[in-house]
């Protein structure tokens, strides 16, 4: 008689975690921008989903500005999976944008209990833009390259290709991302998004905002099973590789957002729907609430 249980990788769902959290379809145009297109934009492109004021860059024709961020989860879980250790997570940021369609990106990760704490620092680069007139259609591309504290390099580097949808009224849309990791080894990553925008109250020069969205993430993973071998004299535990391309996990995002002219703040709570592979059973719907601030320097020096 033969019993096995999966034995998962948390470094591989941990970087599954980082390519769930980080839209790659940008939602910036390059001429014109007009009203909620900024706040869109940080809200699918970075690490914490911001929403920001839907008129802070509403009479530019160009823009070219810093984005500088901090996100703080009150725990984590790797593909919506609890690993076990209750941790929080701090996640900074830094970006630059233009309306050439060209950004960059630094940011990290740092884990409560970790050895060591900073786990990885990461380096975007990309490019964005839009189709057809109404401007309805985006796409991006964008390569990112990991950094880990302890030298890992299974997964070193990653190839992304996004493309979104949404209605006229920018109060709807849905977005669809392809992600190739490679180093010492290569995998596949889909990911899906559809969100709503909605405008809770407006003052001259702030406004609160929920946006709440659903969140897919299919993915490639190895996973090794450890089986016990009864069927000779003296029982035995075997390691058996199984590689799987499946959905992982389902995760419902629920942000309410301030935001000013500059500045931002996000307090939110998220749902883990985790999809069982192979030999899980029994996982268990996890939550976790976030919090978030961010700033915006305008590198034009126009008045914000």
């Amino acid at each position: 008689m033969k019993s096995h249980r999966a034995i998962y990788n948390k470094r591989l769902l941990a970087v599954w975690l980082l390519l769930f959290t980080v839209a790659t379809t940008a939602d910036l145009y390059a001429q014109e921008p007009e009203e909620d297109e900024i706040d869109l934009l940080l809200d699918e492109l970075f690490f914490n989903e911001q929403q920001f004021i839907d008129d802070i860059l509403n009479s530019f024709n160009t823009f070219n500005f810093i984005y500088v961020n901090t996100s703080f989860y009150d725990n984590t879980f790797f593909s919506g999976r609890d690993s076990g250790i209750d941790q929080f997570s701090i996640v900074p940021q830094v970006s630059y944008y233009s309306s050439s369609g060209f950004n960059v990106s630094v940011s990290g990760i740092l884990y409560e209990t970790f050895e060591p704490n900073w786990d990885y620092t990461n380096m975007s680069v990309g490019y964005f833009n839009t189709v057809g007139k109404d401007k309805l259609v985006t796409y991006n591309a964008e390569y990112t390259r990991f950094f880990y504290s302890d030298g890992w390099d299974t997964f070193t580097n990653s190839l992304s290709l996004g493309v979104g949808l949404r209605t006229k009224e920018r109060n709807l849309g849905t977005k669809l991302g392809v992600s190739y990791l490679f180093g010492t080894d290569g995998a596949f990553q889909i990911t899906s998004r559809t969100y709503a925008n909605i405008t809770i109250a407006r003052q001259k020069k702030s406004v609160v905002k929920f946006r709440p969205k659903i969140n897919f993430l299919i993915a490639q993973q190895t996973i090794a099973l450890e089986q016990l071998n009864t069927q000779v004299t003296e029982p035995q535990t075997e390691i058996i590789y199984d590689d799987i391309f499946d959905l992982l996990n389902t995760q419902i995002n629920l942000p309410l957002s301030l935001s000013t002219k500059s500045w931002d703040f996000e307090a939110g709570y998220n749902i883990n729907l985790p999809s069982p592979v192979k030999s899980e059973t029994d996982l268990k719907t996890t939550g976790f609430f976030n919090l978030s601030v961010g700033y915006i320097i305008d590198l034009d020096k126009k008045t914000l």
